[in-house]
């Protein structure tokens, strides 16, 4: 009898193809797998002086917002100015529950005196751009409704909801810009609420081609260019580059920003980030173009040195600028 052969197909495991920061790992099947902690491991510093919880703003894809608040703050008190904290995270990882970003907001209520709101977003590579970005704008239209209904008495009884400020950090100061420019000055569209200014904190911007400080520098970079262009590579809508109109605001193909009417933008980064040319050239070129814009550069500091170490004396003083900017685009 003769004897038959068979055969069998082994199927390769999925292996690593991109990771980030020890908390998101991307297989060769497209699998995606993201640690629950994360990849800032330090202690929250909450003292019972700033009181803060979680809200729900986007029940459709599940997305929360954390407010903070003075403890000292009440009804019988001034209104305090609505400051909007934006996370970073290269669009792909970081959340509002992370402990930088909640030490970063205690900072910022108790400095600024604030009522201070950190949103979530939807992250890359499950969901790409615009995903973020029309997260951020659900986050500020979120704001509106508890204007109109001042159902929440938590919020309502403290904010001044005619003082408000959107600031971002890395991707978020992207998605601070982009919502500067499509809400334009005033953000008319969000009344009662009204816009008074963005603070762009290392803005995540991008481009086909590499800026200086991008190409040289340290490859030890907090943020150096292997992750930079990692991040874009999950984040970016499929088949685009990262002259994306959301990502690069020059690209060939971006809105353009000279005839827009923008609410004044302070624009900070350290002067080792390898962001440091894209946000120069941003405020730059608004300036020229008459916008109000100021820009800090915070010497031989890298990426993200405020929410790194927000005790440091250079973040002290960025605190200050920040509270100036307030006091100088308030009523």
């Amino acid at each position: 009898m003769a004897g038959t052969t068979g055969s069998s197909t082994l199927t390769a495991a999925p292996y690593e193809v991109d990771e980030c920061r020890g908390v998101l790992q991307v297989y060769s099947d497209g699998s995606i797998v993201r640690s629950s902690k994360p990849s800032f491991d330090i202690p929250v510093h909450d003292d019972g002086s700033i009181l803060w919880k979680d809200v729900l703003f986007n029940p459709a894809h599940d997305l929360h917002l954390r407010l903070y608040k003075p403890a000292s703050a009440s009804a019988s008190s001034t209104k305090l100015p609505i400051f909007y904290y934006i996370h970073g995270g290269g669009f792909c990882i970081g959340s509002r529950t992370w402990p930088n970003c909640q030490n970063y907001c205690f900072k910022l209520a108790s400095d600024l005196h604030a009522v201070v709101v950190s949103p979530d977003y939807r992250l890359a590579p499950e969901n790409r751009l615009p995903a973020a970005i029309e997260d951020g704008y659900a986050a500020v239209k979120w704001l509106q409704a508890q204007a109109l209904e001042a159902s929440d008495a938590w919020l309502a009884d403290v904010a001044d909801f005619g003082r408000v400020f959107i600031s971002g950090d890395s991707a978020g100061g992207n998605i601070a810009h982009n919502l500067a420019a499509r809400l334009g000055a005033g953000a008319l569209e969000l009344a009662p609420v009204v816009v008074r200014g963005y603070v762009l904190l290392a803005p995540f911007f991008g481009g086909t081609v590499w800026t200086k400080s991008e190409a040289e520098g340290p490859k030890d970079a907090f943020l150096n260019l292997e992750l930079i262009d990692r991040f874009w590579r999950l984040s970016v809508p499929t088949g685009d580059t990262t002259d994306h109109p959301l990502v690069n605001p020059f690209g060939p193909s971006s809105l353009d920003l000279q005839p827009l009417d923008l609410d004044p933008i302070l624009v900070v980064v350290g002067g080792a980030d390898l962001l440091k040319d894209r946000a120069e050239e941003y405020a730059t070129k608004l300036k020229a173009w008459g916008k109000k814009v100021e820009y800090v550069e915070f010497q031989g500091l890298q990426h993200g040195f405020f929410t790194i170490d927000p005790n440091s004396q250079d973040s002290k003083r960025l605190m200050l600028i920040i509270k100036r900017f307030i006091a100088d685009n308030s009523p």
